[in-house]
């Protein structure tokens, strides 16, 4: 059985929903298909939760009045006949009255967690009832009641394995079961979520729970191009990505895929495909861990980086220096992208500068530090071993680009490049010249 996964804008309106119904019936196959909530639904919550978070409760209201009159109109164009209607009314009224309950009381990140799963929980109760109107075996899988957490928010794979074999028995047999991505239960029964993009990672761990013969996961783009087609003047897709390939691209900016879907489909040696509802039989992006294509594949970019340089003479000849630079970020808990190291100092960057003051107080007592903001990583991604003159080809490239840092070793699929943000889109562009339509 494969696993379909569709975002908010494939689920935006009434017939994007009707879109997505024939997509997921087209083949007559069953499968089980992860839903996000409706575009700019999210968005709405977290608007709303920070009102509460402020104490206006009277703007939360509001908010949640305008959602409201949003969703009491998708109903009425969704569904042809007075029953589903009124069971789509029925939703409605049943999660909005959850949202207003949240208003009350001391607002707790508990209350905002509910907030936040209501998007997905809604989604997904109007696409089943859309299906079933249409004549469509369906059940819908409550993720609530197998997506876990553990104690450190990672995904309890082991434990979705566990919990989602009776949810199936429970559901019987049916041509589609759907299920909501993004929430799931924490390490203590609470509401939860993966984070923004988590539908994608939802996906993937229900793949690997039932070891599904393909995870798809579809957008309104071809698949992963070989560079960003929002800055550069053209681009192409890329048919087959390795894992390890995908990895480098979803981490360092590429936005069709969540930096963590791969993971758990690649442990399980499940094929991941990149499809477009606007285009279903196009064949996409396939990800798998089988070699199809060598060569350089693609570039991508990643903003909002800061570098960090650390120079002490204590490093010369020393043992153990490292460590104890490392043991700063790791108390902060602060991860670092790239690094590089000469005889007496360290280049290393960071995305994350919540704690950077306080890690630069402690480095300055035993280095000199340097700060190097408004910074962009661009990555190349491919068979680097299969490219005898990769490097020349990057370099080339990159004639008259001024170059902060250059990673290549930790991954023999990715070369890294640190320049200025303002340099990015003539990075992309020549890079992309260069390298793909040279």
């Amino acid at each position: 059985m494969k696993v379909y996964k569709f975002g908010g804008t494939s689920v935006g309106s009434p017939e994007n929903m009707r879109s997505v119904m024939e997509i997921i019936t087209a083949d007559g196959e069953p499968k089980i298909v992860v839903l996000s909530a409706m575009s700019g639904t999210t968005n709405s919550l977290v608007e709303i939760s920070n009102k509460l978070y402020a104490g206006d409760k009277q703007a939360a209201k509001a908010l949640i009045d305008t959602l409201k009159q949003k969703y009491d109109k998708v109903v009425d164009e969704l569904y042809t006949t007075l029953e589903f209607k009124s069971k789509g009314q029925e939703v409605i009224s049943e999660h909005f009255s959850t949202l207003y309950d949240q208003v009350e009381g001391t607002f707790t990140e508990v209350k905002e967690q509910i907030i936040l799963a209501q998007g997905e929980l809604i989604s997904t109760a109007l696409v089943t009832y859309l299906l079933q109107e249409n004549g469509i075996k369906t059940a819908l899988l409550p993720s609530l009641d197998f997506m876990r957490i553990d104690e450190d928010k990672q995904a309890d794979l082991p434990k979705i394995k566990e919990l989602i074999k009776p949810v199936l028995d429970k559901a019987g047999p049916q041509q589609i079961y759907i299920a909501q991505g993004f929430i799931c239960r924490n390490a203590y029964g609470d509401i939860d979520n993966l984070q923004r993009g988590g539908s994608d990672y939802t996906a993937s761990l229900l793949g690997a729970a039932i070891d599904s013969e393909e995870v798809q996961i579809w957008t309104d783009i071809d698949g992963m191009h070989n560079n960003d087609p929002r800055i550069v003047d053209k681009t192409t897709r890329v048919d087959n990505l390795l894992f390890v390939e995908a990895a480098e691209l979803a981490y360092f900016g590429a936005k069709i895929l969540h930096p963590l879907t791969v993971l758990p489909a690649k442990d399980a040696n499940i094929p991941v495909r990149l499809k477009n509802t606007m285009s279903p039989s196009d064949p996409g992006t396939l990800i798998s861990n089988e070699k199809i294509d060598s060569g350089l594949k693609a570039v991508a970019a990643k903003d909002g980086i800061t570098a960090i340089k650390i120079r002490s003479y204590r490093m010369l000849m020393a043992y153990g220096f490292l460590r104890k630079v490392f043991e700063i970020f790791e108390r902060y808990k602060t991860s670092i992208d790239m690094i590089t190291t000469s005889e007496v100092s360290i280049s290393l960057t960071i995305d994350n500068v919540k704690n950077l003051d306080h890690i630069v107080d402690e480095l300055n007592t035993f280095s000199e530090v340097e700060i190097d903001n408004n910074m962009t990583i661009v990555c190349v991604v491919g068979d680097m071993k299969s490219e005898t003159n990769f490097s020349k080809q990057i370099f080339d490239a990159l004639e008259g680009i001024p170059v902060r840092m250059i990673s290549y070793g930790g991954s023999l699929h990715n070369v890294s490049i640190l320049i200025n943000t303002d340099n990015k889109k003539q990075t992309l562009q020549k890079l992309s010249d260069h390298l793909f339509y040279n």
